[in-house]
Parts: C-alpha cells; sequence; structure tokens
C-alpha cells in the first residue's frame, strides 16, 4: 500500500467515526453562524494583476517524510508573523495522525487573522466540505491522486455553493487532464510525489504549460530560495504553497520577506 493510499484509509475512518459524533446536519447550522468567505482566488488575483508573486503560507508540525518539524509550534503566532512579513493567504494542515494538525489549529488562526485560509488535508468526502466552513475556512484543498473524478465533481461544487474557493492538486499529465474537465479556477502542481515522497521541482516546470492562462497556478512543493521562486514565477505560476522551508526558520517573517526578495 503507497503512503497516499494509507493515508486515505485512515482519514475515510476517521471521517466515518466523525459522521456519526457530529451529524452533517449540525454542521450546517454551525455554517450559518460564520463569516462570509475572505476570497481566496480574489486575493492571489491581486497579486498577479500586479505581477508580483502571491504566498500561500502554511503552517505545518510535521511531515509523513520529517517528522516533526517544528517543535514550538503555536498557530495564531505563526499566522500573524506570516501577515506582518506579506503573506497573501495561510494553509492550515489539519490532519492529525500524519501532519500532528488539528481542526481547532484552523479554528485559532481564523481569528488571529484576518487573510484567507486554507484548509490542507485529505478531502474524500461531501462532509469534509460541510465540517471546513463550520470550522472558517476559505478554501479547500482536493487532490486527484486521492480521489476518483466523481467525488471530485460532487466536492468541487458543493465547496463553491458554500462561497468557499477550491485549490485542486495535480501531480501529473494525467491527473491535470482530469482536473480540467471540472472547470476550475485554481490548479495546484505538487512537485512532491504522494505516493513516495520524493520531490522533483520540474513536474512543476513541465505541467504548468498545459495548465490555461485563465486559471490560478499554484506551485506546491519544494521551494526554499528565492531563486527557485523566481524561476517557477517566470514560468507562469501565479502564487506558491511553501511550509517546511518556513516552519524550519528560526525568523519566520524574515525567511518569508527573504522569499519575496524584500
Amino acid at each position: 500500500m503507497t503512503i497516499l493510499a494509507q493515508i486515505c484509509k485512515d482519514k475515510m475512518e476517521y471521517v466515518q467515526r466523525m459522521e456519526h459524533l457530529i451529524p452533517d446536519i449540525v454542521l450546517i447550522e454551525r455554517i450559518k453562524d460564520q463569516s462570509r468567505p475572505r476570497g481566496f482566488i480574489d486575493q492571489i488575483k491581486r497579486k498577479k494583476d500586479a505581477s508580483s508573486p502571491a504566498l500561500i503560507c502554511e503552517i505545518k508540525k510535521a511531515s509523513p517524510s520529517r517528522g516533526i518539524i517544528r517543535a514550538d509550534f503555536d498557530p495564531p503566532r505563526i499566522a500573524k508573523d506570516y501577515v506582518e512579513a506579506g503573506a497573501s493567504c495561510i494553509s492550515v494542515l489539519t490532519d492529525q495522525p500524519y501532519f500532528k494538525g488539528h481542526d481547532e489549529d484552523l479554528e485559532i488562526v481564523h481569528d488571529a487573522v484576518s487573510i484567507p485560509l486554507l484548509r490542507k488535508d485529505f478531502m474524500l468526502t461531501p462532509y469534509q466540505i460541510f465540517e471546513s466552513r463550520a470550522m472558517g475556512a476559505d478554501c479547500i484543498l482536493i487532490i486527484m491522486a486521492a480521489v476518483d473524478d466523481d467525488a471530485a465533481y460532487h466536492m468541487y461544487n458543493l465547496a463553491e455553493d458554500l462561497g468557499m474557493d477550491v485549490l485542486i492538486e495535480v501531480h501529473d499529465q494525467a491527473e491535470l487532464d482530469r482536473a480540467l474537465k471540472l472547470s476550475p479556477k485554481m490548479i495546484g502542481v505538487n512537485a512532491r510525489n504522494l505516493k513516495t515522497l520524493q520531490v522533483d521541482i520540474n513536474v512543476s516546470l513541465d505541467l504548468v504549460t498545459s495548465i490555461p492562462a485563465h486559471i490560478i497556478r499554484v506551485a506546491e512543493s519544494g521551494i526554499s530560495t528565492p531563486e527557485q521562486l523566481k524561476s517557477l514565477h517566470n514560468a507562469g505560476f501565479d502564487a506558491f504553497l511553501i511550509g517546511e522551508s518556513l516552519m524550519q526558520s528560526n525568523d519566520i517573517p524574515a525567511a518569508v520577506k527573504k522569499l519575496l526578495g524584500s
């Protein structure tokens, strides 16, 4: 079983337990108390119109490939550092078994900052889409390698119905072809192979030209230097989801500013 398959198996078992504990009708009532989504794509478009790279800075305590990345893990403090340094949006890992995240991490970050938030998790069912909006997410992630076309279609449309944006993640041309059938507004190319966890930034460079220009193009994984970011920006990417290199820094604001060349 691949790493991704094991993660998805465990995630589905977790979701099934949660559906019994908190039915979706309860989540729908909680959604009514949430403020309007903050416009994740709109925030990135403002940077694109200014010909500037948009950073989606990630809050992540651990990963399957690296173990614990940041021991002094303080999500609201990290989020405020990101905002201070010029991040356009924030990604919050909520998966617990493999990334040591919690749903509460997104909720407290939502209260701490005013920029848009991506809930980064392994979305497999519509229940998780209701759950994401109920906890304050402005955008959700759909990983094409983790779901079939039918599941992707229903989750994508439900997220849009709830006012959220969607980042559709692909790793190769076949997944990109599937993603484009959804008429997406934003596609992320992950340079990390989720089946092996190996990173190859050339994957991003190879796929970007196959993504139509009207779609927001996001580069994910393997970005740690201003030179890499500039190369990907010049190749056509509009936004950059960056986590590990920032989480490992002793001075997060300085690390963000360095990536932005400021």
